[in-house]
């Protein structure tokens, strides 16, 4: 049995969704910079293959990180006036 929280202070449950959501959201952004780095984009694309895997995982962590990002904020700012 866990210990009840007390008021103001963040549940295990929401330090792991901000962790893993700014874990997932750097990766978005290191992928849009390799995207950059791979020598930028065309009107058709990426110019190379590397180009086009980092474009597609930045495609799909940065909406999902900015989502978990902003649900886990909102469960702190909800963990700051809970009493149990």
């Amino acid at each position: 049995m866990s210990t009840p929280a007390t008021k103001g202070r963040t549940r295990p449950d929401t330090r792991a969704i901000l962790r893993v959501s700014t874990i997932i959201e750097s990766v978005g952004i290191l992928c849009a910079l390799g995207v950059w780095l791979s020598g930028g984009m065309t009107v058709h694309g990426p110019k190379n293959n590397f180009g086009w895997l980092v474009l597609i995982i930045a495609l799909g962590c940065i909406p999902t990180g900015t989502f978990f990002l902003l649900l886990g904020i909102a469960k702190w700012f909800g963990d700051r006036n809970r009493t149990d």
